[in-house]
């Protein structure tokens, strides 16, 4: 058994290592420029209905530039015309680039809905099924890279909360089985609302 964890523990580690260094940061500088106008040039979005990049994991924001060039599984008119030319190695690029930089809180919250948010964030909801959002996204919302769980902490109260919806509502499908789907489908639209403000306040 203990050989098992090692071995597991290697693997993890090695995952790690490899999504840390895939994209060349420097290049994605340069490649990133055209996303500045909507995720600021060093990633931290000036407007609440665009996410922001910065210190996102590479192998997150790598993912989401397959799924939009796809227009599958997540479709957005905007990102479908700005990611077409882009190759895997720019993709990597780009996210290692975001990844690189630092995020800056300066995302608002109602304070009214911080306690109820912090509840289901920190320990789910056992009654309706709800797993807590920190055993994937970290205590702090700063995701699990190895696995390109993304960051949320301080992400726009906005932004996070229509992502919740997309999920809900099914107009957004690239979660891998389907795993925020199935927990988003049995949360209120209160508590959507909620664990979007707490995770607006994280740092």
């Amino acid at each position: 058994m203990k050989k098992l964890i090692l071995v597991a523990v290697a693997l993890v580690a090695s995952v790690t290592m490899n999504v840390a260094v895939a994209g060349d940061a420097a290049a994605g500088k340069a490649k990133s420029a055209a996303c500045g106008g909507c995720h600021g040039f060093d990633g931290n979005s000036p407007i609440p209905m665009y996410p922001k990049l910065a210190g996102q994991n590479e192998a997150y924001i790598a993912k989401q530039v397959k799924d939009f060039k796809a227009n599958t599984t997540r479709q957005n008119a905007i990102m479908l015309g700005m990611v077409a030319a882009l190759s895997d190695e720019d993709a990597a690029d780009i996210g290692a680039y975001f990844q690189a930089q630092t995020l800056k809180s300066a995302a608002t919250f109602d304070e009214s809905k911080i306690a109820a948010g912090r509840d289901i964030y920190k320990g789910g909801d056992m009654q309706k099924g709800i797993p807590a959002c920190q055993a994937c996204h970290g205590p702090k919302g700063a995701g699990t890279a190895g696995i390109g769980y993304p960051q949320l902490g301080g992400q726009y109260t906005e932004y996070t909360l229509a992502q919740l919806k997309a999920f809900k509502d099914g107009s957004r499908t690239n979660d891998d089985k389907m795993l925020m789907r199935s927990i988003v489908e049995k949360m209120s639209d209160d508590d959507l609302v909620a664990v979007a403000n707490y995770i607006a306040s994280l740092k």
